[in-house]
């Protein structure tokens, strides 16, 4: 079932199914399983690349004022692309909006954002790097199939795994607030714990293992807390992993037995079955499947 789009967010062309143009550039754009929609996502990916490495250039002072016309010549011609292309893709959906505030939406939109916005602030001008999240789409281009449910995998793991791994934390920010305590107890403002907040500090770099340095316990009380702290941030480490690692070995067979890049018109859920008739997310009818 289609559902029809808010008076607010479309036009009267918007919300009907696509057809024309519109649906050709729809398939180009946003699937991958044509020869033209591979071609451009795999030009798309290699100016997001280029795009990049122009940002990390430009903030090498030498390169910078050598050939600092280039670059910004190079970053504006890329930030026109984006522009086009960010635009293309609101024309070619059902629901602009909708995309719009989808996570890929964001991500296109703050791919030429900052360049705008470098004008009016130049030190802004380093959040174009935020382009590199576009290579997110490599994972549908290049049809590396296991490394999409790996991928996904992963995600779905994180997502069983989030209470439990609440619950740890929530059990870790007991144990420093306490030990953070008792060092301020136990060694004092004179030792450089002149606060509670100090030695809960103390208490997150020791039990993570990252030891700066800056702040030491010189009482031998002070240092057998200590080396209780460096034992148990091992194990407290092991945790996290051991949970997300349970949950994607139960997770391992729940997968489809075929990946595609296949796209609903209406919410834009991707990775929809070849023989699939209606969108696993909204139910709205798909297209034909299209595959070279």
């Amino acid at each position: 079932m289609s559902r029809e789009p808010l008076p607010s967010s479309t036009g009267p062309e918007f919300g009907k199914p696509l057809r024309g143009w519109r649906l050709r550039c729809y398939t180009i754009i946003f699937e991958a399983d044509t020869r033209a929609g591979r071609n451009f996502d795999l030009l798309l990916i290699l100016m997001v690349l280029a795009s990049v490495a122009l940002v990390m250039l430009d903030s090498v002072g030498g390169l910078r004022a050598r050939y600092g016309p280039w670059l910004s010549a190079f970053e504006y011609f890329f930030t026109a692309a984006f522009t086009a292309e960010y635009l293309l893709r609101l024309a070619c959906v059902r629901h602009p909006l909708r995309y719009a505030l989808s996570f890929y939406g964001l991500v296109d939109l703050l791919a030429v954002l900052p360049t705008y916005l470098a004008i009016l602030e130049p030190s802004l001008y380093a959040l174009v790097d935020v382009r590199v999240l576009r290579l997110l789409r490599v994972f549908r281009i290049l049809k590396l199939h296991a490394y999409m449910q790996e991928y996904i995998s992963l995600g779905r793991a994180l997502r069983a795994s989030a209470r439990k791994i609440f619950v740890f934390l929530s059990a870790v920010l007991m144990v420093v607030l306490i030990m953070g305590t008792v060092m301020f107890i136990v060694e004092g403002p004179e030792h450089g714990f002149t606060s509670i907040p100090v030695g809960v500090y103390w208490a997150i770099t020791t039990l993570t293992t990252v030891g700066y340095g800056d702040l030491t316990p010189k009482t031998d009380l002070g240092r057998l807390i200590a080396s209780l702290m460096m034992l148990l941030g091992w194990g407290v480490l092991a945790v996290p992993t051991g949970i997300v690692t349970a949950e994607m070995s139960a997770q391992r067979f729940q997968f489809p037995p075929q990946t595609t890049t296949r796209t609903c018109h209406d919410c834009l859920t991707e990775g929809h079955l070849p023989d699939a008739k209606f969108c696993r997310n909204c139910g709205a009818k798909l297209p034909r499947y299209q595959r070279e």
